[in-house]
């Protein structure tokens, strides 16, 4: 769905400081030039292809699918240069930056992948970058950490000792607020005040593009449902954006059911939360009665956040994809499923979505004797090997 006056029906918006109104129009009519502009989309079409290795294959994970009794096949984001699938936003959006003259860009990050793309576009553009990000996702993500320092990123830890996702978001607002005539704030999911999901969405969907044009040179026609992990949902709204307007395609979305779904366990805002406004948008977010922000839980650092963006709450609401919760145990049985069966170490986010779709199967075979089901793996578990280590053996 387009948005209406940066609305997605009942969701959306600008709910920002007076400060910030005149950035976000500029930015919004930069993005409707750079959208116009022949040149400009060649460079980032070529960016995609020459540097990020785009197209990523779709790739038919044969003993998942004799496993499930399904035919599985995976969007591998996770070959992208970087990891994931991040990077085909941030060229975007660096490209937007040196556009509008602007030498400096900020952005927040949980598992650091966002970081780590913006990095790596700051370091081709040859712009100054600070990455905010929360020092429990800092200790979780270590190597990250690095990866953005290495490439001349400066990283701020933020929200005291648990901080996570939510406050580097607030971190990277106040920034901006001080420092918009020569800062560009790469924002790195579909969330936040208008125009960002929009722009997000727009970089995002060649992964929706490319995963529709192959799915039918393989198999002759759409599959029967698609999956994907939703924390902010950049990925997730990138794949589906090529599908939602199939009514035989069913969509699902993989939330972070951490612990437990009691408050302050988990990160599904689409599952528990209620309509809100958080970091200049209004969508459905994980709130008090009286709108104090809930603490979040996720294995996955890229998931651990209070809300989510407002078009997902369009689709939730309006019933154009359907959202769960999937728990830690369930992610990281299918973080070593995956990498057992097909040699894959998949990023916590994406086991999310792998969990999910096993599930999917389970529910389609009840009507569709083999279904087609795509998966998007959105990036790779390199960084979370130390971690899911760390964690099972305290399971023994």
């Amino acid at each position: 769905m387009k948005a209406v006056k940066g609305y997605y029906k009942d969701f959306g918006g600008q709910y920002v400081s007076e400060l910030l109104v005149p950035a976000l129009e500029q930015l919004e009519g930069y993005f409707k030039e750079f959208k116009k502009s022949k040149e400009l989309k060649k460079q980032f079409n070529e960016l995609l292809q020459e540097y990020a290795a785009r197209p990523t294959r779709l790739y038919h994970a044969k003993n998942l699918s004799e496993k499930w009794q399904a035919k599985i096949y995976l969007k591998r984001e996770d070959l992208l240069h970087t990891g994931a699938h991040k990077i085909n936003n941030t060229l975007g959006q660096a490209l937007l930056a040196k556009m509008m003259g602007k030498k400096r860009v900020i952005a927040e990050t949980g598992a650091g992948q966002h970081g780590v793309a913006i990095a790596t576009a700051s370091a081709i553009f040859n712009l100054d970058c600070t990455v905010y990000m929360g020092n429990e996702d800092m200790r979780r993500q270590a190597l990250n950490v690095y990866r953005m320092e290495l490439m001349g990123t400066k990283v701020v830890g933020v929200g005291g000792k648990m901080g996570t996702l939510r406050h580097a978001v607030n971190e990277a607002l106040r920034d901006w607020s001080s420092s918009v005539d020569y800062t560009h704030f790469a924002i790195g999911s579909v969330v936040g005040p208008h125009p960002f999901p929009e722009i997000v969405k727009y970089f995002q969907s060649c992964i929706g593009k490319e995963a529709r044009a192959q799915i039918l040179k393989k198999e002759k026609r759409l599959p029967d449902a698609v999956v994907a992990c939703v924390g902010g949902g950049s990925n997730a709204i990138g794949i589906f954006s090529a599908f939602e307007n199939d009514k035989s395609v069913q969509l699902f979305g993989a939330e972070a059911g951490g612990y437990s779904m009691k408050d302050g366990e988990h990160s599904a805002a689409l599952k528990k939360g209620t309509p809100g406004i958080l970091e200049g948008s209004l969508s459905y977010l994980l709130q008090t009665r009286d709108g104090q922000i809930n603490d979040v839980h996720s294995v996955s650092a890229g998931l651990t956040f209070p809300g989510v963006g407002p078009e997902h709450s369009y689709f939730k609401k309006y019933g154009v994809a359907t959202y769960d919760a999937i728990n830690d145990k369930e992610a990281l049985k299918s973080f070593q499923l995956l990498s057992q069966f097909e040699g894959i170490v998949p990023a916590l986010e994406s086991s999310h979505a792998l969990a999910m779709g096993e599930k999917v199967c389970r529910q389609l075979k009840k009507t569709i004797k083999k279904p087609l089901v795509i998966i998007n793996l959105s990036g790779r578990g390199d960084k979370d090997v130390a971690e899911v280590q760390r964690i099972l053996k305290q399971q023994k």
